[in-house]
């Protein structure tokens, strides 16, 4: 057992990863989880419900159901073209999918429409994430999730423009604030490897997408978008992804709590893709372990 309360999984391309929850919840591994983010031109929103809500009646555990558009790029080799409004897209996208997860749905909307319903069934809670990187995805998240969901966004970013965006949002739309869960990167340093490496093994496809690349820019993270080694450090330097001993690493962590966040994902890509399995294993152990003050097996 270990203090940390779920488990969270980004869209996947070579395991779909709903299927990969279903699968361990048939294994008896049965736990909350969250969905950061998948990706809604691989899915209509009645897909989309349907696969959350199964997930939830698999694990009998509470599920942030998170989405986001993905890159133009994605969704012209997907869809033909890129929705010309990506917030007016996502913003339908979750009516219907909120609607469906409680009942009879009636929308037609620009690029998502549906009338009917899903069966009706009792499961744990589905909550509406929504990736969120720059202020008006953050605005609209504050209107319509439960759940905002960043990914290599600097602690001072999420402070000073994530979170009031948020709060600007929901405020507009008569609600409380979103939950915040900040994805962090992270990777211990160690004598057999560098920061830079392991920022470059975690991140290597979002320091090619424009939307990452003008958030970090934003954020103040010199990236220049060519996918380098200097890229790479320039997301250490800039907190974006974390590295340092324990105590560096805790006290970082701090960070993206003083900012606003309310749950900390940890994702060690880097370690997992340079170092394998097993040690990922050991270094989560022993950050959950720093964690809470537990000598975790």
């Amino acid at each position: 057992m270990t203090p940390a309360h779920a488990l969270w999984q980004g869209q996947a391309t070579l395991v779909e990863p709903h299927q990969s929850f279903a699968y361990a919840a048939g294994a008896g591994f049965r736990f909350p989880v969250g969905f950061g983010v998948t990706l809604m031109p691989l899915r209509h929103p009645y897909e989309a419900a349907l696969q959350a809500r199964s997930v939830a009646m698999h694990t009998g555990h509470p599920v942030v159901a998170g989405f986001g558009p993905g890159p133009k790029g994605f969704q012209e080799a997907l869809l033909g073209k890129p929705y010309p409004s990506q917030l007016t897209a996502v913003r339908e996208y979750v009516t219907v999918v909120r609607g469906l997860l409680g009942g009879m749905v009636d929308f037609h909307g620009e690029y998502f429409s549906y009338r009917g319903m899903l069966p009706p069934a009792v499961t744990p809670k589905i909550e509406i994430g929504l990736g969120v990187l720059r202020r008006g995805m953050a605005r609209l998240a504050g209107e319509v999730a439960d759940v905002a969901v960043t990914w290599l966004t600097p602690p001072a970013w999420l402070g000073d423009s994530i979170v009031p965006a948020l709060r600007e949002g929901a405020k507009a739309a008569g609600r409380d604030m979103p939950r915040v869960a900040a994805m962090v990167p992270v990777a211990l340093r160690r004598p057999d490897r560098t920061p830079a490496e392991q920022a470059l093994a975690s991140n290597s496809m979002h320091l090619q997408a424009p939307h990452y690349i003008d958030m970090l820019r934003k954020a103040g993270v010199g990236v220049t978008g060519r996918n380098t080694a200097a890229d790479a450090a320039a997301l250490v330097e800039g907190g974006a992804f974390v590295s340092g001993d324990l105590e560096q690493v805790l006290t970082r962590l701090k960070e993206f709590e003083h900012a606003g966040a309310d749950e900390i994902i940890l994702n060690l890509t880097g370690v997992y893709n340079l170092q394998g399995p097993e040690e990922t294993t050991n270094e989560l152990k022993s950050l959950l372990g720093a964690l809470t003050g537990q000598k975790l097996r």
